[in-house]
């Protein structure tokens, strides 16, 4: 492209998972600040065989260009210190192929609220603000409405996943801020008065147009029976049905249909990303080795989220494809997950195994 101006930086640490844990902190927040700042095009690569990662850009001009220079590239250096050490070496490279992002211009923003939840703000890249947003599982207003001043957001929708109180306490307070935004839920649970305000009801296969982009509905029951799984461009919210490395408990549905719930969303692109409830991703991986001590790639994992957590950062999202690979509950065919279920007493069908690895899940300590 003609008077587009390229940039690259390079990121070298001798330890593989302080790489990986620089990579994950990466995407999730340094890629959309230089989105919205104005750069074209943004992508973290990994180098394969090299101890680096490339960080790519594409600006549309030189003054866009020279502000990242001066403002952001010395951010870039300074945070990625600060949470990760000296280890880790910053360079500029020259001549890289600029690799095309997701064609979604959606960012999404964690929010952490009590002791281990997750809302997410869904929204625009760029435009003019204050932007639209989607809210995700609500739980406590008070550090949505702070994110919304910070970011010059406001409400255009709030997607619930379930009705449970630590995901739906906040609406009263964000509808006084809001008061004509669609509160989108499952039809069970509007029909039975579950999710206070709800105002949208929802059901499997329904579409819900927000921010330009289709967002697809799943019903998933099993944890409660009105629980939804939020399916946009290129990721899912997955509220407590899976988790990262573990999936909810099941309290309202069955064994059988809680499986086939985590079933449907293992159908999904491996590619998505998963941005769930709870940050459970610590303890769900100790039990997950529990019953796969030879998974290999789940112990990277455990290395690689206990790099995350003792600097701070969620472990959200994952991908699909990392939770097939290290997800005991949607492992239910593989080996050593059987051999688990058989050495408590379970010789059966995938449903019947998912159904013990639960129970061993729910009196794990």
């Amino acid at each position: 492209m003609r008077g587009v101006y390229r940039y690259t930086v390079r990121c070298e640490a001798k330890d593989p998972i302080l790489l990986a844990a620089i990579e994950h902190w990466l995407k999730a927040n340094h890629i959309g600040d230089v989105l919205e700042a104005g750069a074209l095009e943004a992508e973290v690569v990994r180098l394969e065989g090299e101890n680096a990662i490339e960080v790519r850009y594409a600006f549309a001009h030189r003054e866009a260009f020279e502000r990242y220079e001066q403002e952001h590239a010395p951010r870039l250096r300074l945070e990625s210190r600060s949470l990760f050490g000296d280890e880790i070496a910053w360079k500029r490279s020259q001549g890289a192929t600029l690799f095309q992002r997701d064609a979604s211009s959606l960012r999404v923003r964690v929010i952490p609220y009590f002791r281990d939840n997750y809302a997410y703000l869904v929204h625009p890249i760029t435009g003019n603000k204050p932007l639209p947003c989607i809210v995700v599982d609500p739980g406590d207003a008070l550090p949505i409405l702070q994110a919304l001043e910070r970011y010059h957001l406001v409400i255009e929708a709030i997607f619930c996943t379930h009705h449970h109180a630590d995901h739906v306490g906040g609406l009263s307070a964000l509808l006084e801020h809001f008061p004509s935004v669609p509160v989108y839920g499952s039809e069970y649970d509007m029909r039975h008065g579950r999710i206070p305000f709800q105002n949208r009801a929802i059901r499997d296969g329904d579409t819900i147009q927000g921010l330009g982009y289709p967002f697809q509905v799943m019903e998933v029951p099993g944890h409660t029976i009105g629980a939804i799984t939020y399916v946009g461009p290129g990721f899912a919210f997955t509220g407590d049905t899976l988790f990262l490395a573990g999936c909810g408990r099941v309290f309202e549905g069955t064994m059988d249909g809680m499986y086939a719930s985590l079933m449907r969303l293992a159908t999904l692109p491996q590619s998505t990303l998963l941005y769930v409830g709870h940050e459970y991703t610590q303890s769900n991986l100790r039990f997950a080795q529990w019953v796969e001590p030879n998974n290999q790639d789940l112990a990277k994992r455990i290395k690689l989220v206990s790099h995350l957590r003792a600097h701070g950062q969620p472990t959200v999202p994952s991908t699909l494809k990392e939770e097939l690979a290290t997800n005991p509950f949607l492992r239910c065919s593989s080996s050593e997950v059987m051999a688990f279920a058989a050495s408590r007493g379970v010789i059966g069908s995938e449903a019947e195994v998912f159904a013990e690895i639960r129970r061993a899940k729910d009196a794990f300590t």
